[in-house]
C-alpha cells in the first residue's frame, strides 16, 4: 500500500512539473505593475495592431510594412498556446491627423498589447504620446526622424515618448551619408534642400545641411513646399537662384513627383544633380520617366544570409513568401524592418507573459523593460536598443535610378554605402 501511495505522489509531482513547464502552473495571479496588465482569458487571442499608411499617394510605402507584420505573425506562431491577432490594418495616412486618429482607435481597446507602426514620422509624432500614455508600446519599421528618439548624444528628441522603439535608422546617419556622398564622391561644393515641414523631411534635410556644411560645403538654399502643393515652379525658381550643384529633396511621393516632372522647365537647374531619400524609394515614383537619373538614399538592403533568430527566416525566405502571397515584390524598402519589428514585439510578449490556470497575464511595464534590453539577430542585422528606442541597423546606401522600367533593379543599383 505504501508503495502505491508513493507511486501516486511521484506521478502527481510529475504532472505538476509538466504543467509548470507549459506555463499553466496553477500559481498565484500576478499583481499588475505600474502601467497595468493585459489579461487574456482562455480562448481569446493576444491583440497587437498595425498602423501604417495603406491608402493615398504614399500607400506603396506602408503596404509592405503591413504585409511584413502578417508574415511575421504566421512564422512566429502561437505564444504559450495563445494565437496572435493583428486585426484590420489601421491607416496612418502619412500625416499627423492619421497618426492621431489611429492612435486614438488603438488606445480605446485596453486589450491591445503593442503596435507595429507608424510608416511616417509625422504620424508617429501624433500617435506616440497616446500610445505611451496608455502604457502600450509601439515599434516602427520606417520612422527615421531624430525627433522621435534622440540626437545620438544623450538628449531626447522633441517627439520622444517612453514605449517607442524603431528598427529603422536614425536620419542623423542618413543625412551624414548623403552629405559625404555629395561632397566626397561627387565632389560638389554647393547644395540646396527642399522639405515639406514634416518631422521626417525637415529632420533629414537639416541633418544633411548640417553635415554638408561641416564637411566644408555651402548650402545655397534651404526651403520648403507645402503638402498638397502641385505647382513647384516657384520653389524651384527659388532654388535655381542659388545655383546649387546638387538638390536634396527628401519628401514624399505626391510632391516629389511634381518636382521631378517640373524641374526640367526651370532655367538654371539643367545640370543640377538630384538626390532624394527613402520616402521616394517607391514603385509609384521610381517608375515615372522623370525619375531616371535621380539618386536615392535609404536603408542598406544587402541582407545577405542574415537570419531572424526567432523564426529562422532570411531575406530570400521572406521575399519568396511575399511573392507567393501577394504576387509582387515589396513596393518600398522597409519590409524586413517590419518583419523584424514584429518578431521583436512577439518575443518580448513571450518572455514576460505569465499563464495561470489557462489565463495569460502580460505586464505592460515588464514588456517595456524587456524591449529596452532587446538583443537579437534579425534579417536587417543585429538589433539592440539604446536608451531612446533606436534599435535597428544604421547602415545607409545610395542607389541611382537607371531603369524606370524595373523598380526592383532601380532600387538595388547601389552606388555608395555608409556605415557609422
Amino acid at each position: 500500500m505504501k508503495g502505491k501511495f508513493r507511486y501516486l505522489v511521484l506521478l502527481l509531482s510529475a504532472f505538476a512539473l509538466v504543467a509548470a513547464a507549459c506555463g499553466d502552473s496553477g500559481g498565484e495571479v500576478p499583481e499588475p505593475g505600474a502601467l497595468g496588465q493585459v489579461v487574456i482569458e482562455p480562448g481569446e487571442s493576444i491583440q497587437i495592431r498595425s498602423l501604417n499608411v495603406i491608402t493615398g499617394p504614399n500607400s506603396t510605402l506602408g503596404i509592405p510594412n503591413q504585409r511584413g507584420v502578417d508574415l511575421a505573425i504566421a512564422d512566429f506562431g502561437d505564444i504559450e498556446g495563445f494565437s496572435v491577432e493583428v486585426g484590420t490594418g489601421l491607416d496612418d495616412l502619412c500625416s499627423a491627423e492619421g497618426g492621431q486618429a489611429g492612435g486614438q482607435a488603438i488606445v480605446s481597446d485596453p486589450q491591445v498589447v503593442g503596435v507595429i507602426g507608424t510608416s511616417c514620422s509625422g504620424a508617429a509624432a501624433a500617435a506616440a504620446p497616446l500610445i505611451s500614455q496608455a502604457g502600450m508600446v509601439m515599434i516602427s519599421p520606417s520612422n527615421t526622424s531624430p525627433s522621435l528618439t534622440s540626437d545620438l548624444a544623450g538628449t531626447a528628441g522633441s517627439n520622444y515618448f517612453e514605449g517607442y522603439y524603431r528598427t529603422a535608422h536614425n536620419d542623423l546617419f542618413q543625412g551624414r551619408a548623403v552629405a559625404e556622398f555629395v561632397y566626397n564622391d561627387l565632389g560638389l561644393r554647393t547644395a540646396a534642400a527642399i522639405h515639406d515641414g514634416d518631422p521626417y523631411t525637415d529632420g533629414l534635410a537639416t541633418a544633411f545641411s548640417d553635415a554638408f556644411q561641416e564637411l566644408g560645403g555651402t548650402m545655397a538654399v534651404y526651403t520648403a513646399v507645402n503638402v498638397g502643393d502641385t505647382d513647384m515652379v516657384p520653389v524651384l525658381t527659388e532654388v535655381a537662384a542659388g545655383s546649387p550643384e546638387a538638390l536634396f529633396f527628401p519628401i514624399f511621393v505626391a510632391e516629389g513627383t511634381f518636382i521631378a516632372q517640373q524641374i526640367g522647365g526651370v532655367a538654371g537647374l539643367e545640370n543640377t544633380v538630384l538626390i532624394s531619400a527613402d520616402g521616394l524609394i517607391s514603385s509609384d515614383f521610381m517608375t515615372i520617366p522623370e525619375a531616371e537619373g535621380i539618386y536615392h538614399s535609404g536603408p542598406d538592403l544587402g541582407f545577405g544570409s542574415n537570419t531572424n533568430s526567432f523564426t529562422d527566416k532570411n531575406a530570400t525566405d521572406f521575399l519568396d513568401a511575399y511573392q507567393a502571397a501577394y504576387g509582387e515584390v515589396p513596393s518600398a524598402p522597409f519590409w524586413a524592418h517590419s518583419y523584424d519589428a514584429t518578431t521583436m514585439l512577439l518575443n518580448a510578449i513571450r518572455e514576460v507573459a505569465v499563464v495561470v490556470d489557462d489565463t495569460m497575464y502580460i505586464d505592460r511595464a515588464a514588456l517595456r523593460e524587456e524591449l529596452d534590453g532587446t538583443s537579437f539577430s534579425g534579417i536587417i542585422g543585429e538589433i539592440s536598443c539604446d536608451d531612446f528606442g533606436d534599435c535597428g541597423a544604421q547602415r545607409i546606401t545610395i542607389v541611382l535610378n537607371n531603369d524606370t522600367s524595373n523598380f526592383e533593379a532601380a532600387s538595388s543599383n547601389v552606388v555608395f554605402s555608409y556605415s557609422p
